[in-house]
C-alpha cells in the first residue's frame, strides 16, 4: 500500500468518526434529559407519578432536587434502568411520559393539559373539552392565579380530579386535540376562568360567579 492510500484511508477513517461523533452529538442534544436542577411541568408531572406509585414523597413543586433523583433511582432499579437519577428517554417512556423534545416545556404543558381535560372532561362534547383548556390557560393569564400552567393546575384544591383519582386515568385522544386547540387560541368559553357542573357542584359561592356559557354538563362563568 502506497504512502498516499495510507493518507487517504486515514483520513477517511478521521472523517466517518467526526461524522459519527456529530450524530451522536445531535441526539443528545435534542433528547429530553431532567436531572438535579431542572424544573417545570414535566419535572412536577415525574413527581406526580412517583408520588403516585409509592417512590416519591417531598413536594410536587416542579423543581428536580435530590429527593426526586433519589425517587427516580429507585424506579429506575424497580425498572430494570440504569439508576443514574437522571430521567431520560427511557426513564421517561418507563413513566409513562412522552418526550417534548430538546427538555422543553411546550410538550410537556400539553401533556399536562391534555391529563387534566381529560380527567376534567371525560364524556362531554369536544367543544367542552376545548373549553375545559381554555379556562386554565385564561387563569394563567389572569392576576389571581399563578401565572404558570402547572402552577394553575397544581394549585390545591383548583380541580377535584387530582383528589378522586381521575387525573392519573388513560388520557383520551380528543383530550390531546383539544389541549392542541386551546392553546393555540381557540376559547369557546368565551374567556371564563371558572366552570362547573350544576350536578355535582357542593360549593354555593360558585353559583354567584356570572354565567358567560353553558356547554354541555358545564355552566363557565366569569
Amino acid at each position: 500500500m502506497s504512502r498516499k492510500q495510507k493518507k487517504l484511508i486515514l483520513a477517511l477513517a478521521v472523517l466517518f468518526a467526526l461524522n459519527i461523533f456529530l450524530i451522536a452529538l445531535a441526539q443528545s442534544a435534542s433528547a429530553d434529559l431532567y436531572k438535579r436542577g431542572s424544573s417545570g411541568a414535566v419535572v412536577r408531572e415525574i413527581q406526580t407519578r412517583l408520588k403516585n406509585w409509592g417512590y416519591y414523597s417531598g413536594p410536587v413543586d416542579g423543581v428536580y432536587g435530590s429527593k426526586t433523583e433519589e425517587a427516580v433511582r429507585r424506579f429506575q432499579r424497580k425498572n430494570g434502568l440504569s439508576a443514574d437519577g437522571q430521567a431520560g428517554s427511557q426513564t421517561l417512556a418507563a413513566l409513562g411520559i412522552p418526550e417534548t423534545g430538546g427538555g422543553g416545556n411546550s410538550g410537556g404543558d400539553l401533556q399536562l393539559l391534555a391529563r387534566l381535560i381529560s380527567a376534567e372532561a371525560r364524556g362531554e362534547p369536544y367543544i367542552g373539552q376545548v373549553a375545559v383548556g381554555a379556562v386554565v390557560l385564561n387563569r394563567v393569564e389572569h392576576p389571581s392565579f399563578p401565572n404558570s400552567l402547572a402552577g394553575v393546575i397544581y394549585q390545591p384544591g383548583a380541580f377535584s380530579c387530582l383528589d378522586d383519582g381521575q387525573f392519573d386515568e388513560p388520557v383520551s385522544e380528543s383530550a390531546y386535540r383539544a389541549a392542541k386547540e386551546a392553546m393555540n387560541g381557540y376559547d369557546p368559553s368565551y374567556g371564563a376562568i371558572y366552570y362547573f357542573n350544576p350536578a355535582t357542584a357542593t360549593s354555593k359561592w360558585i353559583w354567584s360567579r356570572p354565567l358567560i356559557v353553558t356547554i354541555g354538563n358545564h355552566r363557565f362563568c366569569s
